[in-house]
């Protein structure tokens, strides 16, 4: 694995980790179990992502809260049918993002389709 590679998938690991937290959160305001059910979902499936990525860098991370502090905020100031759009938007761009490392590090490719479901999901909310 060479630098761009590691730094890449540190930045990958980070970004599951922070969205693990992100969608905690999510299912302590939406306002149906349906919602609560498939957000704790999604944050137990991000996790799994996390280690993934972690079998890779070898390194411990910890989430960031930022996301999970400002997503619940977003749900209230945007409403949900524009922050959904949103997040489903982030796990789509995320599968394409994952393409390219498939190649060399193949586990990354059930988080790419993952992530692409996970957008599915989201969207399904709405």
């Amino acid at each position: 694995m060479n630098q761009e590679q590691q730094k890449e998938l540190l930045r990958s690991q980070q970004g599951e980790l922070d969205a693990v937290l992100m969608y905690q959160r999510l299912a302590k305001v939406v306002k149906t179990e349906k919602e609560r059910e498939a957000f704790l979902q999604l944050a137990k499936e991000e996790g799994r992502h996390a280690s993934v990525f972690h079998a890779y860098t070898k390194q411990a991370l910890k989430p960031r809260k930022t996301m999970a502090r400002i997503i619940p905020l977003l749900y209230y100031l945007l409403g949900k049918k524009r922050l959904y759009k949103m997040i489903a938007k982030g796990e789509y761009d995320a599968a394409v993002g994952y393409e390219h490392l498939i190649a060399d590090f193949p586990e990354v490719e059930s988080v790419k389709n993952d992530e692409k479901r996970h957008g599915d999901i989201v969207s399904g909310l709405l």
